[in-house]
């Protein structure tokens, strides 16, 4: 594990790679005469040769023989070149075989995911070339910048030699030692040599033949012969390859836009008539032109020349450079000839090319004989007036025949990777498309069992439950907008996955600019599958599963089994069963789900899909329940393959386990692997599941004699794939990552605790279905289903391994609210476990350290948690108490507190981050391990961990006290848009909001009570855990400290605080009461837990009550107005109040209405506020009180609410949430208007797609006003992408001049400031650059409070103007464009207007404005009517 952690570890060890995979993946001893000769190398010219040489394990890796003997590397190069038959029979050769064509599958399968393009997909693949000499040549990655390296390693060999001993001719065996020595130096040179003779001789043609055969046949006699350095003056080989270089590259640019003649010109000399070749087995025609020397094959593929037996034949004596002289015919008599000249600048640039190329070959040789009579062959070349150089119309034409050939494009492209190509060019910029490649070559070098072959391998199923999620999105669903943020689901996936749809459209052969045809008929079935397939839906977990189908039948090929075999293996051998619960009724209803489904049995005919059945038989009776499997007829009908009775209705608890276990009995094979529906497989990965099935045939899983436990689940590794959308996603990613791995690792040994804890593990599927099924379905008490398996299995005899050779991918809930419910889930599930007599019967019979070792991984884990959060809050009103009472001495002696200590050992919890650190360095490296850390740091990531110990602690308590354990429905969905407030505090209130400010507030009151010193080193850690409880929700929701956002949320939570009904939505009443139903569930000793805390309170505020703090002495102070007449002046005010609130309905339609209803109600409020600050200035005593009664009224309503129930103190908890709310709203407002706090959340969560719709929401801002003027068609749709792709464009321009280390918006670009492309994320490259502009953020929220909401900044000032970084010729003015474009579209309304102020002056500037920037905001050109 982490031998292979990057791409350049990928290319270190990509020689070791064939060995690995044909020892582990490819059975042993497959039939290689079947597999290899006929399946692989049946292009091969002379196939009984194979017979001649025997295969020997000691020849070298693509290369002549390995020996010590330094002489036999004199003819090691030209034997490497001539001797192809003899090492294609070597078992290495076969090995490599075996192993391109599953690399090359890999591949493919890479650009049908989208994750790379074509050209990456080119170079990454291995190439094959009909009728060459080598079965495969090596991918362009791997032998990218070797041949500069090899002339570098030339220059440096004879410069070295040269200052030892400069009069003495070197030999080639020192010259080239170093590219000898290395294999995949010389496979590099030996593949420039083959297929750059090749590409020259089919450039020029028939009419050099004989010259290029001479020099190509002189140069191989002094590489046989080892003399090339006498003859060559190697050090000029540089100039040589540097214009060889730039022959290819202007073909390679000319020849992809050239469009050829329909017919060869005349005036050309006569070509060779064409005649298929009996050796030819594929029937192509072949040439004599492309006939290599004796180094090269003689046939190539030239079937674009068909037409050339109609071209006339002309001497070569007749022609005459630059023109052609043709005959017509006009009226029936002969027009005179004409000249034509023909201009082809391809030809002229070749030939520019060509000629350079040349004359550095002349300037390399050297004067002997040998070497003149070379030159003389090339000056002869060059001045030869009917071919290349000088015939125009034959070069013409000999470009127009290699631009239709489709073998010399490839071989073309495939020399310009070889010579041309940087690593670090060739390498796939997508992230997702490296971990995976260097995963699968790392676990080629992990221990696994060897395969069996197909017939020998063990049978398996795989099994994924369904209900009602999303299976393939349709074209309402991508168009489908968040009601905040205005954004379509395929725009989000657009921006989020940039580069995956810029590969998309190169596969559907679209460009860019027309992305509006994406809906067509013809496309519109690709659209919602590429968008499906990056969500969390049935059809990327159905997909993914079916590559097991596609890697047998790969395996089965390489192994030579025929398609009639194979096909009757995989029936056999592996099976997909999906669970869709509630099929049958989605097909009743007409959902369209339905059809999806079925659309997945018609593209995968091997996949099933069982359902629950429910027929009534008449009115009156019961309903029959029957299980039921369908699959696909293969005629697109689906066909009923088994029907099975139930007694009854099998859903008695939450229905994922009866979904389970009513499909198990469908399933075939010895093993069952269960996936969940967020998961995913790759392609490589299923390559080795032979491999993992073999685990459970590995005999005993202990070392103890006698004791032969059984294997009968096995653990697989997983990989989240959702960690890319968000910050927190990348938090549940990492918390995931560190479980799945080093924490399962350690749980399987040395602890042998590890159990069952969810998919994809792999079960005995005949011990399980002995034994109660792979999961438990009594409601409540099994809300964690998957983990009764694992119970199940321990109790019952079985053991568990964990293997990380093979690894499934996993999405995860990526919002904070999703993860709030998500981890409220397991909680409630723990609890639920600890009650159930599972876990007291297994732990009846485990030994007291495995039973340990259980606690550790299992329910300790969440009583921990209970236990922190109670420490916490005990140590914290234990050091209240003690300042309170005045206790913090002994005797007269003050306690000496330890807060530098404290600090201290506070700090060593960062050595829990120490795993985490260890896994990430091992697998992607130290220094990337260092930054992954230092960003959850920066990213508020300990905040994030610590506020959820207390969603753990609070929902593991209460279930446990209480109990109420039920399932809770994350959602699968995107998280794009802002979570309002009172969203946020039904959620959190109750769980942690409550808590922190209780804690704030006792630290504070500490802070002014306490003598004892070191406040800081005392508190820290409890104002730590505070600040996450109460901050936490706010810090990762996107705009949370906006100005117009804040106002809105406050009004629409002022609203649902005095809300009378309505669902827990529009009233706090509503939620307040289903809050506290379980109060009324409490047992006698549960509420005495409860009672406990009432005491405190109330001991608390006796505390207060009774110091001097703000002691004031009546008599010696007289008041101005006495206290008692200010207390029953704001009595009075109460209840006057209460009676205008009855009389106006507060606002709500009441008796009276109008404007001075509202003004009776803000002097009412204003009135009690002045005599609440008269009563403690005029006796700061009440202060005091009022604090000690705050606690005391909460002590006695806390009592009375486990006494007497919610509606006798619902008022008191009214009140108290007011001031909970107005504390968090008085932090959230005062943030807000210093406008900073907003740019730096933005920019800390720069890889945060939360944050990032931000930047979204005012770039698509033009479309939503757009939409609402007219009706938007596919016209207006293709307006609108093409305005986004210019603003777009825009704001990535912005940022990466941020990046950069730019403070502004001008200013010269700077380089080094930004991230390396080694450490950003490519899947969210394009939302993440979008957030970090400093401008961007500014403008967005102008957008905001001139178009959305009326709102500008507190001061009511255009503040943000200053800060949008507004340029002279225009650029950054996004605030004034927003202010112009919502004026058009009637999105700001009044508020807009009225916040610009009023007079014509005003209005004509806006409008001017308006108009300017609308300008900005045309297309470039009108779409097509």
């Amino acid at each position: 594990m982490g031998d292979v952690k990057d791409f350049s570890d990928i290319r270190r060890n990509f020689e070791k790679m064939p060995h690995a995979f044909c020892t582990k993946i490819v059975a042993e001893n497959p039939n290689l005469s079947h597999a290899s000769s006929s399946n692989m190398l049946s292009s091969i010219d002379n196939p009984s040769i194979l017979n001649d040489f025997p295969a020997d394990e000691s020849t070298g890796l693509l290369n002549a023989a390995n020996t010590t003997d330094r002489n036999s590397f004199q003819n090691g190069l030209q034997q490497f070149v001539n001797d192809a038959t003899k090492r294609l029979l070597d078992v290495r050769i076969q090995k490599w075989v075996f192993f391109s064509a599953a690399w090359n599958e890999i591949i493919d399968h890479f650009r049908e995911e989208d994750i790379i393009s074509n050209k990456e997909m080119g170079n990454l693949k291995f190439s094959r070339f009909p009728h060459f000499k080598q079965p495969i040549y090596l991918p362009v990655f791997q032998t990218a910048g070797v041949v500069d390296q090899c002339v570098r390693d030339v220059e440096t060999a004879i410069d070295e030699q040269l200052a030892d001993a400069p009069l003495r001719a070197l030999p080639d065996t020192s010259v080239f030692k170093m590219i000898l020595e290395d294999h995949t130096k010389t496979v590099a040179v030996a593949e420039v040599w083959e297929l750059g003779s090749y590409v020259i001789r089919m450039l020029l043609g028939d009419v050099h033949q004989h010259e290029t055969k001479a020099i190509g046949d002189i140069m191989s006699i002094w590489a046989e012969q080892g003399n090339l350095n006498e003859n060559l003056n190697i050090r000029k080989l540089r100039g040589v390859m540097t214009s060889l270089a730039g022959v290819i590259a202007t073909l390679q640019g000319g020849l992809s836009r050239r469009k050829p003649s329909k017919n060869l010109r005349a005036g050309a000399p006569a070509a060779p008539a064409w005649t298929p070749e009996p050796s030819d087995p594929s029937g192509q025609k072949r040439t004599s032109m492309m006939r290599p020397s004796g180094n090269m094959k003689r046939a190539a593929s030239t079937n674009s020349l068909s037409n050339l037996k109609e071209t006339p034949s002309l001497s070569p004596a007749s022609f005459s450079p630059g023109t052609l002289k043709t005959k017509t015919k006009k009226g029936g008599r002969d027009a005179a000839a004409v000249n034509v000249v023909i201009l082809d600048a391809l030809r002229d640039n070749v030939r520019d090319k060509f000629r350079g190329f040349v004359g550095q070959l002349k300037g390399m040789l050297k004067s002997t004989p040998q070497s003149r009579d070379v030159a003389d062959r090339l000056t002869f070349l060059l001045s030869m007036e009917n071919g290349f150089i000088w015939n125009d119309t034959y070069a013409s034409n000999q470009l127009d025949i290699v631009s239709q050939d489709i073998l010399f494009k490839n071989v073309l492209s495939k020399v310009d990777g070889l010579i041309s190509a940087h690593p670090d060019d060739v390498e796939p910029k997508s992230k997702e498309a490296k971990r995976r490649l260097a995963f699968f070559v790392n676990s080629l070098f992990m221990d696994m069992p060897t395969s069996p072959n197909m017939h020998d391998m063990m049978s398996f199923s795989v099994m994924t439950p369904f209900y009602g999620e999303d299976v393939c999105y349709s074209r309402a669903d991508l168009e489908k907008k968040e009601k905040t943020l205005g954004v379509s689901v395929l725009l989000y996936l657009q921006t989020l996955y940039k580069g995956d749809w810029v590969n998309f459209l190169e596969r559907l052969k679209l460009k860019e600019e027309d992305a509006g045809k994406i809906w067509n008929k013809k496309y519109l079935t690709e659209v919602r599958r590429w968008a499906s397939m990056r969500a969390q839906t049935l059809s990327r977990t159905v997909a993914g599963m079916m590559m097991n189908e596609k890697a047998l039948r790969l395996l089965a090929k390489l192994e030579g089994h025929d398609a009639d075999s194979t096909n009757d293996l995989l029936c056999e051998k592996f099976g997909y069963v999906v669970a869709c619960q509630i099929y049958g009724t989605m097909k009743r209803q007409q959902n369209p789900k339905a059809e999806d489904i079925e659309d997945l049995m018609h593209r995968f005919p091997h996949l099933r899909v069982a359902y629950i059945d429910n027929v009534r038989v008449n009115r009156d009776g019961e309903p029959l329940f029957f299980s039921v499997l369908v699959k696909s007829d293969g005629e697109g009908n689906i066909k009923e393959v088994f029907r099975v009775r139930l007694p009854g209705n099998p859903v008695i608890g939450e229905g994922k386990p009866e979904n389970q276990n009513h499909a198990i009995i469908f399933t075939r094979g010895e093993f069952l692997q269960t996936i969940d529906m967020n998961q995913e497989g790759y392609f490589e990965e299923s390559l080795k599941m032979r491999n993992a099935l073999q685990e459970f045939d590995s005999g005993a899983s202990t070392d103890q004699p006698g004791r032969d436990i059984p294997t009968t689940i096995l653990g697989l590794r997983e990989h989240i794939f959702t960690g890319s959308v968000s910050s927190l996603a990348n938090y549940m990613a990492l918390q995931e990552t560190s479980f799945v791995t080093l924490g399962q690792r350690v749980l399987n040994k040395p602890l042998c605790s590890r159990l069952h804890y969810g998919h994809p593990d792999v079960f005995d599927k005949l011990f399980f279905m002995t034994r109660g099924g792979v999961s438990k379905a009594s409601k409540g008490i099994n809300l964690s289903e998957d983990i009764f398996a694992g119970y199940n299995n321990v109790v019952r005899g079985g053991s568990v391994a964990f293997k990380e050779y093979v690894q499934v991918g996993k999405g995860r809930d990526v919002g904070s609210q999703q993860i709030y419910q998500f981890e409220a889930k397991l909680s409630q599930g723990n609890a639920e476990q600890s009650l159930s007599r599972d876990v007291y019967r297994m732990c009846q019979r485990l030994d007291i350290f495995r039973v340990l070792s259980f606690y550790f991984g299992g329910i300790g884990f969440y009583i921990g948690n209970v236990i922190t959060v109670f420490t916490i809050y005990l140590v914290c009103y234990l050091m209240l108490g003690l300042a309170l009472f005045d206790c913090e001495k002994i005797g007269d002696r003050k306690i000496t507190p330890e807060g530098t200590l404290q600090m201290l050992l506070g700090g060593m919890g960062l050595l829990n981050t120490l795993p985490l650190f260890a896994t990430l360095g091992v697998e992607k490296g130290w220094w990337n391990s260092l930054l992954e850390i230092f960003q959850v740091f920066a990213t508020g990531g300990p905040i994030h961990f610590m506020f959820h110990i207390q969603t753990k602690a609070h929902y593991f308590a209460q279930t446990i006290l209480v109990g109420g354990a039920k399932y809770r429905a994350t959602g699968r969905g995107f998280v794009t848009q802002h979570a309002p407030f009172d969203e946020n505090y039904r959620f959190f209130a109750s769980s942690h909001l409550y808590l922190g400010i209780e804690l704030g507030a006792a630290l504070v009151l500490m802070g002014v009570y306490t003598d004892a010193g070191q406040y800081f080193g005392r508190t820290w850690s409890l104002w730590l855990a505070a600040i996450s409880f109460c901050a936490a929700p706010f810090w990762f929701n996107p705009l949370t400290f906006d100005w117009s956002v804040v106002m809105r949320d406050y009004d629409v939570w002022r609203r649902w605080m005095v809300g009378g009904g309505g669902g827990v939505n529009k009233s706090w009443d509503v939620w307040w009461t289903e809050e506290n139903q379980h109060y009324k569930k409490l047992g006698f000793m549960s509420k005495l837990f409860y009672a406990a805390k009432g005491l405190v309170l109330l001991g608390m505020g006796e505390g207060i009550r009774r110091s001097d703090l703000l002691l004031n002495d009546a008599t010696l102070n007289k008041p101005w107005v006495s206290v008692s007449t200010l207390l029953g002046l704001l009595g009075g005010l109460m209840v006057v109040g209460r009676v205008v609130e009855k009389i106006t309905g507060g606002g709500r339609g009441g008796v009276v209405q109008g404007g001075w209803s509202r003004g009776i109600r803000i002097l009412i409020t204003l009135s009690m506020l002045a005599c609440i600050g008269l009563i403690f200035k005029e006796d700061t005593n009440m202060i005091r009180f009022a604090i000690a009664g705050y606690y005391m009224v909460g002590a006695v309503a806390q009592l009375l609410l486990l006494v007497f129930g919610a509606a006798l103190v619902k008022p008191v908890y009214r009140v108290h949430d007011y001031v909970v709310g107005h504390i968090i709203f008085s932090v959230l407002f005062t943030l807000a208007s210093l406008q900073v706090p907003s740019t730096i959340q933005t920019w800390l969560l720069y890889h945060n797609a939360l944050s990032s719709d931000v930047v979204v929401e005012d770039i698509l801002k033009y479309s939503r006003i757009k939409e609402g003027r007219e009706d938007g068609g596919e016209d207006d749709a293709l307006g609108q992408v093409q305005e986004l792709r210019k603003l777009l464009a825009k704001q990535e321009q912005a940022i990466e001049r941020l990046q950069r280390g730019k403070g502004g918006a001008g200013g010269e670009e700077r380089g080094g400031g930004g991230l390396t492309a080694e450490h950003r994320n490519e899947s969210t490259d394009a939302i993440a650059a979008l957030v970090s502009s400093t401008s961007v953020g500014e403008d967005l929220a102008n957008a905001r409070t001139k178009v959305d909401h009326g709102f500008t900044s507190m001061s009511n000032l255009n503040v943000w103007g200053g800060m949008s970084g507004v340029s002279e010729e225009g650029e950054g003015r996004g605030s004034d464009a927003s202010t112009g474009v919502g004026g058009m579209g009637g999105s700001g309304g009044g508020g807009s207007a009225g916040s610009m102020g009023s007079g014509s002056a005003a209005s004509g500037s806006a409008a001017s404005v308006a108009a300017d920037d609308f300008r900005f905001a045309q297309p470039d050109a009108l779409p097509p009517r």
